[in-house]
């Protein structure tokens, strides 16, 4: 299994690696080690170290991923690889076709930055035509998250219909993330969780923010919580600083401690626009049971039945996003209910035993 990062791999991929271990398979993590590779190795699973820049464009770093790739596959010719994340499908696909392994799994986990325009720009049409290249071999499988990604691969060529496969997001354990009511608490909170990209929306929110400050900065709390990212669209500190007062709107940086977050919380905002296969954070929201406002946007709009357990808003529009949060504030049943529904779709369509058990029927059909 090969993952840009090991703390994306613990926090979305590990129980699929943890079961196929169990059924017999003998599973290798290759990640880059961000300083939690002895997490990796404490779940009985060997890892090796994946020379990556997950966010860079040198050519020489992207050269020295392909050639890595290449060297391992060619010494592993009878695995599968299960390859995860835009950057591992492109350099992991085509070093999968040049040295020919036995079977390829691709998941496509959204498309980020690259795909968010409007128009396609020429990097994308290059990535796209290389990736067209590198599916085009037997024993092949590619997992999407939301079907306008699965269109898009399958209008550009890139895969034919019958090597597509569809597992609605990465899970979420429902005994992990059990129902919690709102809290009781007269202050409400509203929680934003993911990396400090713009592109997810966090200018959105800040702005939506200040629209809302005149009437409920004593009565609301905006907690930001995510880590900076190395993304070249990210916010950083100093804007993160100058923004967040540490009251009104906190900044709370990377914590460990999301699952109790939510429980804290009382709404879920998350503006994104950024090209999300189905955001993990707002599948653990519908499972902890909490009203969610987000765009009608790919993969964000999978998790939003629009008025049931939440509201959907057009992307880059904090006026829709402080009116829809606005009426959250002001009613507690309206909350309650749709935290409810919140938690009926996460048992109907996300729990995380039958997105593992999918995933290793794909792995059977390639054996």
């Amino acid at each position: 299994m090969v993952v840009n990062e090991d703390r994306f791999f613990l926090s979305h991929r590990k129980d699929i690696a943890i079961e196929a271990q169990r059924q017999g398979w003998n599973v290798t993590i290759v990640c880059k080690d961000t300083g939690q590779r002895q997490d990796v190795e404490a779940l009985g699973l060997k890892m090796l170290e994946l020379p990556i820049n997950p966010t860079g464009k040198n050519i020489s770093q992207e050269l020295k991923t392909f050639f890595f790739l290449c060297r391992l596959y060619a010494s592993n010719k009878d695995a599968i690889v299960h390859h995860v994340g835009l950057k591992t499908i492109l350099w992991g696909s085509l070093a999968a076709k040049i040295i020919g392994v036995k079977g390829m799994v691709n998941a496509v986990s959204g498309l980020g930055v690259l795909f968010s325009g409007e128009k396609s720009s020429f990097v994308t049409k290059g990535v796209m035509a290389l990736l067209r290249f590198s599916h085009q071999r037997p024993a092949t499988k590619v997992i999407f998250q939301n079907h306008e990604d699965e269109s898009l691969f399958q209008g550009m060529k890139v895969i034919k219909p019958a090597d597509s496969v569809f597992i609605k997001g990465s899970g979420v354990d429902l005994d992990e993330y059990p129902f919690c009511p709102q809290p009781s608490d007269e202050v409400i909170k509203i929680i934003f969780t993911a990396r400090m990209v713009k592109e997810k929306g966090i200018v959105v929110l800040l702005d939506a923010a200040e629209q809302l400050r005149p009437r409920y900065e004593r009565r609301v709390e905006f907690w930001l919580c995510g880590g900076l990212s190395g993304n070249p669209k990210a916010m950083t500190e100093a804007e993160l600083t100058e923004r967040c007062d540490g009251k009104y709107i906190q900044w709370l940086g990377f914590r460990s401690d999301v699952r109790e977050l939510l429980m804290q919380s009382h709404i879920v905002a998350f503006p994104s626009y950024y090209r999300e296969g189905v955001p993990k954070s707002l599948i653990e929201a519908c499972a902890i049971g909490r009203p969610i406002v987000t765009t009608n946007s790919v993969g964000c709009k999978d998790t939003v039945e629009d008025g049931k357990n939440g509201f959907l808003i057009p992307i880059k529009d904090s006026d829709s996003l402080a009116a829809k949060l606005a009426i959250l504030i002001e009613d507690r049943q309206l909350r309650e209910q749709m935290g409810k529904c919140s938690r009926e779709k996460a048992e109907k369509e996300f729990s995380l035993k039958m997105v593992v058990e999918k995933h290793l029927n794909v792995y059977e059909q390639l054996d």
